[in-house]
């Protein structure tokens, strides 16, 4: 529904709810802390799904993505030009020089935190690194703008300027993925509004003390446009270029922005 809700503000979550949230956010970010140690050439994707689960589950949560809509991971490992949504399988075995999006989700006591991290295996191409790097940047600058007071649209416009703030910094052509963005998120994963990756400010329902999304770039190093695969789940770019993930759990605070799926 976006920012066409008729919902005039994001709902606020409690101080206790907020708590309650980066509990969840804390087990995924341990789990993509364990991934990322694991990541190296030669390892599957399957393998890294079972180190996640193990961890999210040693910790008492549950792997939000497992089974959500049929999916059979327990994270999103997406690989290369594989933009989103990427299946943990035996036969997909990463190499020296790809670029791997982990994306995580844990549910702790009916609350959920979901976080996606990029990074390379092993050495990786110089403009592959300037993606990823920017990327991270574009995340960070566009959640500056979770504040109270601001509407939906003022963190899409944020992320869309520190996209093209982030091609000068880092001397690299950024696309940012059509189609796909972030979301509000609580109890379930998924909920109103969808946050665009990009906009004109202004617009959408207000954000308020409490307010909590799941804020996301998706960039690459080429298309917009991306295909879903056969298996209805995989997400990639059209011209076969490299993408990059970043997502953080975020709620507005009187104080800020509080990032709930911090990683320790």
């Amino acid at each position: 529904m976006g920012f066409r809700s008729k919902r005039r503000a994001i709902p606020a979550k409690t101080a206790g709810e907020l708590d309650a949230m980066q509990a969840a956010g804390e087990i995924v970010g341990s789990a993509l802390q364990a991934v990322k140690a694991a990541a190296a050439p030669g390892v599957s994707t399957l393998e890294l799904d079972q180190i996640a689960e193990s961890i999210i589950r040693d910790a008492g949560a549950t792997p939000t993505f497992k089974g959500y809509e049929g999916f059979p991971g327990s994270i999103c490992a997406s690989v290369n030009e594989v933009i989103v949504h990427g299946i943990p399988h035996v036969e997909t075995v990463l190499a020296e020089g790809d670029l791997i999006s982990i994306d995580c989700g844990a549910t702790l006591e009916g609350w959920v935190g979901d976080s996606a991290w990029t990074f390379g295996i092993g050495k990786i191409e110089d403009e592959v690194a300037k993606l990823n790097q920017a990327t991270e940047f574009v995340l960070l600058e566009g959640l500056k703008a979770m504040v109270p007071g601001n509407r939906l649209t003022d963190v899409s416009h944020a992320l869309e300027v520190a996209t093209r703030s982030a091609e000068k910094r880092f001397g690299v052509a950024l696309g940012i993925v059509d189609g796909y963005g972030g979301h509000g998120i609580g109890r379930t994963m998924h909920e109103d509004p969808f946050l665009a990756n990009e906009g004109k400010a202004g617009r959408g329902p207000a954000i308020q003390a409490g307010s909590v999304l799941a804020i996301e770039p998706m960039l690459t190093l080429g298309t917009t446009d991306s295909a879903v695969l056969e298996d209805d789940w995989t997400v990639v770019t059209l011209d076969g270029s490299f993408a990059s993930h970043w997502e953080h759990t975020v709620a507005a605070t009187e104080a800020g922005p509080r990032i709930l799926t911090p990683r320790r």
